[in-house]
C-alpha cells in the first residue's frame, strides 16, 4: 500500500517532477542508463501487442493508441505509430514532449495531440484509444490516483480496446525509490489495483532476457 510509504503526497509528486526536470531528454535518459535493452523491450511489447491485433471477432482496432508517461516518445516512434494510425502522447516534463517532435522525425506527424500533464490529473478522451500504453510510471501515482486513472482509461477505451501496463514489480510488498520518487509495487498489489478499477486481466507476461540485477518486469493487458 503506497500509504504505508508515501509521506506527504504533494511533495511525492513535486520531487518526482523536479527529479524528471534534470534528466537528459534520450533514449539512455528514458531509461535510466539502460538504453541498450530498449530493443529487447520494444520487441516483446510488439509480440504482446500484435496477439491483440490479429483477425477474430474481438480484434483490438488500430485507429489510435495514447502512450502515457511518453517521455521523448520511445515508444511511440517503435511500437504505437508502426502499428497505429494516429498516437496521444502525455507526459509530466515539457522538455520531453518538445524534443520529441524532432525525435520522432516524419512519423511524428501522427501524434494529434502533445499532452503535458500528470497522469493523476489526466482525463483520456472518452470511448477514443484502441490502445492504451503506460509503460515505467504506474509507480509514480499513489494506489487511489492510480486506481482512478485506471478507471479513467477504461472509459477512454472504443470497442475491444486494451489497457497495458508495463512495469517494475517488487518480489514483496512496496518499495519506496527516494531518488526519482516513485514506488514499487509487487504482483499482487498491481492485480488489486486492476480489479478495484473495473478491469477485468487479459493476460499477464513476465519480460525476458532483461539484465538480473534490475526489478523483475511485467506486461498487463486489459479491459
Amino acid at each position: 500500500m503506497t500509504s504505508e510509504v508515501v509521506e506527504d503526497e504533494c511533495e511525492f509528486y513535486s520531487k518526482a517532477e523536479k527529479y524528471w526536470k534534470d534528466v537528459p531528454a534520450t533514449v539512455d535518459g528514458m531509461l535510466g542508463g539502460y538504453g541498450h535493452i530498449s530493443s529487447i523491450d520494444i520487441n516483446s511489447s510488439r509480440k504482446f501487442l500484435q496477439r491483440f491485433l490479429r483477425d477474430g471477432p474481438n480484434r483490438t482496432g488500430t485507429t489510435r493508441a495514447l502512450d502515457c508517461g511518453a517521455g521523448i516518445g520511445r515508444i511511440t516512434k517503435r511500437l504505437l505509430l508502426p502499428l497505429f494510425k494516429t498516437v496521444d502522447m502525455v507526459d509530466v516534463t515539457e522538455d520531453f514532449l518538445t524534443k520529441a517532435r524532432s525525435y520522432l522525425g516524419e512519423e511524428g506527424r501522427r501524434v494529434r495531440n502533445y499532452y503535458c500533464c500528470g497522469l493523476q490529473d489526466f482525463s483520456p478522451e472518452p470511448n477514443s484509444y484502441d490502445v492504451i500504453w503506460i509503460q515505467w510510471v504506474i509507480g509514480h501515482l499513489t494506489d487511489n490516483h492510480l486506481s482512478d486513472f485506471l478507471r479513467r482509461c477504461r472509459a477512454g477505451l472504443r470497442p475491444n480496446g486494451i489497457v497495458v501496463i508495463k512495469d517494475n514489480m517488487a518480489q514483496e510488498g512496496v518499495i519506496m525509490d527516494d531518488v526519482d520518487s516513485s514506488v514499487c509495487r509487487e504482483l499482487a498489489v498491481v492485480r488489486r489495483l486492476i480489479r478495484s478499477a473495473g478491469l477485468q486481466l487479459l493476460a499477464e507476461e513476465r519480460q525476458e532476457n532483461f539484465p538480473d540485477e534490475i526489478y523483475h518486469v511485467y506486461t498487463f493487458a486489459m479491459r
